[in-house]
């Protein structure tokens, strides 16, 4: 287990060694990360020799002090996305899971929704690895259907289209009631602006670094896609940015520090092909490919707190992991 623990952070390294800024640092944890190594090689030769709560302790302080400086690694640019990981095989061809990025890694929930529409019962697990053994914790039976697959979880409330609406709803999962609902003016609903699946995926509810977002498109706009930046207590927009890109040619999308990625297709091939960054108000078209391994996504969100893509692929719950390029402040 410890083995592991460490392999998950050695990829850290290569990160923190592309900026030469704290190389004395790096050296630091190199240089730890070497000492536990030999530590854990000596276990292996030496059953008992080492007390296992002083290496664990050792190991978890270390982590800490790598998060730590994960922190300190600012807004990037997507570079690569590898994988996926297979987390689950369960529920039908279409439907969504996540995590709430705000939520700490000792509660760290999962919420699971079946189907793009004709439900509104949201299963929750009180974690990954329940998730994955099928221990549910507990179910909301939520006041509204919902629309499409692209929920979000933020701050302990969920957020999703109302069927046949383009009204966005805001659920507390604590409370057990809605807090909040708008409508977002001029958007598409019921399939008219759907991503290339269909599956009234017209509105795409999103969270990054920044804040909550949705994406979506109008008339106003000839069907191309509208990013809008929400309160998260109100749902009132705070600002738009119009895009070039026409909904329904897009695959699926989200956002990482403030900036969208669109892939061009939900099938086999596809691949992140324009972003837009709302910082700058430009666009650039790109090509970075990720690995469709189940040949059919109606889910793509990202996680900020796991710096990964959640996915829901033909019917299998995936996690994609994300290259960034990164300033160190």
């Amino acid at each position: 287990e410890l083995k592991e623990k460490m392999d998950e952070l050695l990829p850290l390294i290569p990160v923190l060694e592309q900026y030469k800024t704290d190389a004395k640092l790096i050296t630091q944890f190199k240089e730890e990360i070497r000492n536990l190594s030999s530590v854990l090689t000596g276990i292996q030769e030496e059953i008992g020799a080492y007390d296992y709560e002083e290496l664990h302790q050792r190991v978890l302080s270390l982590e800490t002090r790598l998060r730590d400086c994960m922190k300190k690694l600012t807004c990037g640019k997507l570079m690569k996305i590898t994988g996926p990981i297979t987390v689950k095989t369960s529920g039908t061809r279409f439907g969504a899971w996540m995590t709430d990025p705000l939520a700490s890694e000792k509660h760290n929930r999962v919420w699971y929704m079946d189907s793009y529409t004709n439900n509104k019962i949201v299963r929750e697990y009180k974690s990954i690895a329940d998730f994955v053994s099928g221990a549910e914790s507990r179910t909301y039976n939520l006041p509204f259907k919902w629309a499409g697959t692209n929920h979000v979880v933020y701050n302990g409330s969920l957020y999703f289209n109302k069927y046949q609406s383009n009204i966005i709803i805001k659920y507390s999962f604590d409370l057990g009631r809605v807090l909040a609902q708008r409508s977002l003016e001029y958007a598409g609903f019921h399939n008219v602006y759907p991503y290339t699946w269909g599956g009234f995926s017209d509105i795409d509810l999103m969270a990054d670094e920044i804040g909550l977002w949705a994406v979506y498109a109008t008339n106003q706009n000839a069907g191309n896609i509208v990013i809008s930046q929400l309160n998260q207590d109100t749902l009132e927009v705070m600002k738009s940015w119009s895009t070039g890109y026409p909904k329904r040619s897009a695959g699926e999308s989200f956002m990482i520090c403030g900036t969208l990625y669109v892939t061009n297709s939900h099938l086999t091939g596809a691949k992140v092909y324009y972003s837009y960054s709302t910082k700058t108000s430009t666009y650039e078209y790109t090509d970075i490919p990720f690995h469709n391994q189940y040949f059919h996504i109606s889910m793509l969100d990202y996680n900020a707190r796991d710096r990964a893509l959640y996915a829901w692929n033909n019917g299998h719950q995936v996690l994609f992991n994300v290259t960034l390029f990164h300033i160190i402040k």
